[in-house]
């Protein structure tokens, strides 16, 4: 962090200083500890037990008689442990350090008093100023600090959840009276830059009337990412489904699976990936316009996740867009048939006719296409060859029934049903085609 201070009313008996608060990190002993076993002897040693189990009694029977901890016995493995490097040790931040988008920003701030006299009535403010906005952190107007005497000073800690990318300015300011009761203004200013902690690439692929969406996330940072969720909250008209492997721990009772704790996924540093697939339905709990709107905005990612010492940090990703939506003004679609037909016997199809539009349409004329004969198909309407439907209301829907019979074997397609609207004069196919299996008697 780089700090500026303003003087145009000469020398100032007030000083900050800031120090950013966050989590420690490990201390790593540099040196490699060895075993003196390895360096006297080979590798093929231990293959007689007799022998190894020996000469370790005596190595071991020799550190005993030796009190004295010098120098040597620092690189000797005292513990299993010892090869990891770890002292056991919390090192202390001794640089400002990287500061992330959707982490929180604490520093620890204090006013000195470096004059040979006392000053009063001190007025702090602590502002985090970025290129769109000026969040104010504190201000003691209301409540002035009453005095600080010399080589004295006033501390406070202040803390802002970083939502914003590039360069931010940490503005403390104070407006005192001196020893010659002058009031004098002092800002200072501590620069620093905001980083993205990770990248969220996305690619969206459709596949008939299921959307599938697969987020690649990215760490940036220089520690591990242990992502605590990764949640994508769909769009009204969406309902989104996580796809993911079985988990390999899991049992038969639920209450014993519960009691498991899952592990945590972690990205590693610098450059680190893990992907995500959801499946994406439209929902059908969504109604009215809202549903037909033609929207292509799938949804949003709720992302959060910790570091090595458990500092939080927490992302929302916009509005993902999928492909444009085209809708069309009335959908034909086939709802259920029965799970046994027979050759040459009818059966009745329930059917469902939607209007996608703000707008009264109707009535309809449902029937076989007019470009293609009846006998020609193997799936055909059964006795009367048009069926009049009422109008249908704005994002209304009307069910029917046709009598339809199977003139051909095997797997069949129905297709080839069409309404009419009699007062546009537009026709509308039944989409998507629906196949059955067709029995002998």
């Amino acid at each position: 962090m780089s700090a500026t201070q303003t003087q145009t009313q000469g020398p100032h008996s007030l000083a900050f200083r800031v120090m950013r608060l966050c989590k420690p990190s490990f201390h790593v002993d540099p040196p490699l500890r060895i075993d003196p076993f390895d360096l006297l002897a080979g590798e093929d040693f231990s293959d007689d037990p007799s022998s190894a189990s020996l000469f370790r009694r005596h190595v071991s029977s020799a550190d005993s008689l030796d009190s004295d901890l010098s120098y040597r016995n620092r690189f000797l493995l005292n513990h299993p442990t010892d090869p990891i490097g770890l002292s056991g040790l919390l090192l202390l931040p001794q640089s400002f350090g990287a500061i992330y988008l959707g982490e929180t920003f604490c520093s620890y701030i204090s006013v000195n008093n470096s004059s040979t006299s006392e000053v009063r009535d001190v007025t702090i403010k602590a502002e985090i100023q970025t290129e769109r906005q000026r969040i104010l952190l504190l201000d003691t107007s209301k409540s002035p600090v009453e005095s600080i005497r010399t080589a004295g000073r006033y501390d406070f800690i202040v803390e802002h959840d970083v939502k914003e990318l590039g360069a931010h300015t940490l503005v403390c300011s104070a407006l005192y009276n001196d020893a010659d009761g002058e009031r004098k203004y002092l800002p200072q200013f501590f620069k620093f830059v905001v980083a993205n902690p990770l990248s969220v690439r996305t690619k969206v692929r459709v596949v008939k009337e299921t959307t599938f969406l697969e987020a690649c996330i990215e760490n940036h940072t220089k520690a591990n990412l242990f992502m605590d969720q990764v949640d994508f909250e769909p769009a009204k008209q969406w309902t989104a489904v996580r796809l993911q492997n079985e988990d390999c721990h899991s049992t038969e009772d639920p209450s014993a699976s519960a009691l498991i704790p899952k592990s945590p996924v972690i990205i590693r540093s610098g450059g680190g990936i893990h992907n995500y697939l959801y499946k994406l339905n439209p929902s059908a709990d969504v109604f009215g316009p809202t549903k037909f709107q033609g929207s292509n905005i799938l949804g949003k990612f709720q992302i959060t996740w910790r570091t090595n010492l458990g500092e939080p940090g927490r992302l929302q990703t916009q509005q993902i867009l999928g492909a444009p939506v085209s809708r069309k003004e009335i959908n034909m679609r086939v709802v259920e048939v029965p799970a046994v037909i027979h050759l040459n016997r009818p059966f009745l199809a329930y059917l469902n006719l939607t209007n996608q539009t703000d707008r009264q349409l109707g009535p309809f004329e449902v029937s076989l296409s007019q470009d293609e004969s009846q006998m020609e198909k193997p799936v055909g309407i059964n006795g009367l060859q048009a069926l009049m439907l009422p109008q249908i209301e704005a994002f209304g829907s009307n069910d029917f029934q046709l009598n339809l019979i199977a003139s051909k074997l095997g797997v069949q397609k129905i297709a080839g049903i069409t309404a009419l609207d009699t007062r546009e004069k537009k026709t509308y196919e039944l989409v998507p085609e629906m196949e059955i299996f067709v029995e002998s008697d």
